[in-house]
This record gives structure tokens, C-alpha cells and sequence, in this order.
């Protein structure tokens, strides 16, 4: 005897009817931190990022510097990296956005020795936990809008001078002059405009990031709560 399959649709919920989700999918928690550059922002979003594994996705806003292939890379290189104009801000906040959705992305890669957008992009699921990461993050209001934990990662201004310096030299193929020049001319006035006044928008600051394991712990573990509430 075969054995009979009920194959009528379950009705729709209220709940289904007003989210449009089903009751299954979980929506995103978004966390975001900024910081000065060198202070340990990446290194803090990167160590939270694997104590989630499969269940977390980072993008950093430093992939989406503007592209502008028509300059010769001698006028690239004068541009000013660390204002808010140099970021493709419309597409880094409709990626967030997505991502929040549920939604898979396709992120820029960008070519940092070349101060250029490299031609291939990186396909970015969504995950539980969506973790964006910037200088610049909280100097944008539409940007913190749409993130559930806000995090300021606050280091002295001579130690992240020392670590840039040796990021931009032996990861990004820079020079050190023009690490030093680009951060006095750049970099330093920049930071005290767009990114220091707006760490008043951080529910936490972190001193010293992803280096401070006490804060990590206890970060990772306000996460979980968070991630826990919204299921």
C-alpha cells in the first residue's frame, strides 16, 4: 500500500505575511568596527570572524577605494586615500545591506601598490554574522545605521605609525618615504577630522583591538548572546 503525501502548502503566517521570511531564516548580525589606521581594527575583526567560522563573513571598506583608471599612476598616487569622497560608499553600504538580506555580494579586490581596482571581484556569501570593518565606518551615518554593534578600536597614534609603516612596506610593496608622506600630508589630519571625532558613535572602545584578548573574550561572548536573542 502506498503511503499517501500531503503535498497542500502550509498557510502563511503573520509573521511571513509582514517580514516576508520564512520562519527558518535568521537574520544577520551586524557588527562594525572602526579605528585609526594601524590600531588593530582588521586583527580584531579578523580573530572575532574565526571564533564564528562558517557562521560569520568580513569585508573591509578598504576595498572599495573609487577606481579611476583614467589618472596615470603618478596622479593616483597624490590622491587623498583617507577622505570620505575616496570610498565607492553607495556600493560598500548596498553590499551591507545585502548581506543583511541573506543576499550573496560581489566584492571589489583592489590593488593597493597600484592605487587601482583590480579587474576580478570576490564572491561573498552571507553568513549569521556580518562583520565590516573601516577607518572611515562611523563617520557615515547611513553606514551606522545599519549595524547592530559598533566597536572603536582606540591605540596610540606612534604605535599605529609603526605598524602601517611596516604593513604598507612589505604587504602593500610601498616605499617608506611615501608611506611617511602620505601619512603627514594625508593620513594624521584626516584621522583627526573623520575618523577620532566619531568614535562617540561606538558602543564600545576597544584599546589596543584584536591584541587585547580580555576584550576579544568578552566581545565574542556578548556576540553569541546577540546572535542567541535573534533566533
Amino acid at each position: 500500500m502506498e503511503r499517501e503525501v500531503n503535498t497542500e502548502k502550509k498557510p502563511v503566517t503573520e509573521r511571513e505575511a509582514a517580514t516576508g521570511k520564512k520562519p527558518m531564516e535568521k537574520k544577520p548580525v551586524t557588527v562594525g568596527i572602526c579605528g585609526g589606521t594601524g590600531s588593530g581594527k582588521t586583527t580584531l575583526a579578523e580573530r572575532i570572524s574565526e571564533a564564528f567560522g562558517n557562521d560569520a563573513v568580513l569585508i573591509g571598506m578598504d576595498t572599495y577605494y573609487k577606481d579611476y583608471p583614467e589618472l596615470s599612476f603618478a596622479e593616483r598616487a597624490k590622491m587623498n586615500y583617507d577622505h570620505p569622497d575616496a570610498f565607492d560608499t553607495e556600493l560598500f553600504l548596498s553590499h551591507i545591506r545585502a548581506l543583511k538580506e541573506g543576499k550573496a555580494i560581489d566584492m571589489p579586490t583592489y590593488d593597493y601598490a597600484g592605487y587601482a581596482r583590480k579587474p576580478e571581484c570576490r564572491r561573498v556569501e552571507s553568513r549569521r554574522l556580518v562583520i565590516v570593518e573601516g577607518i572611515l565606518l562611523f563617520e557615515n551615518q547611513a553606514l551606522v545605521n545599519e549595524l547592530d554593534i559598533k566597536l572603536f578600536v582606540d591605540t596610540d597614534a606612534d604605535v599605529r605609525l609603526a605598524r602601517r609603516l611596516l604593513r604598507d612596506v612589505k604587504e602593500r610593496g610601498r616605499t617608506l618615504d611615501s608611506v611617511v608622506s602620505q601619512y603627514l600630508g594625508t593620513v594624521k589630519p584626516m584621522h583627526e577630522q573623520f575618523v577620532e571625532p566619531y568614535k562617540r558613535r561606538a558602543d564600545i572602545i576597544v584599546p589596543e583591538g584584536g591584541h587585547n584578548r580580555v576584550a576579544l573574550t568578552m566581545l565574542i561572548d556578548s556576540i553569541r548572546r546577540k546572535l542567541a536573542a535573534e533566533d
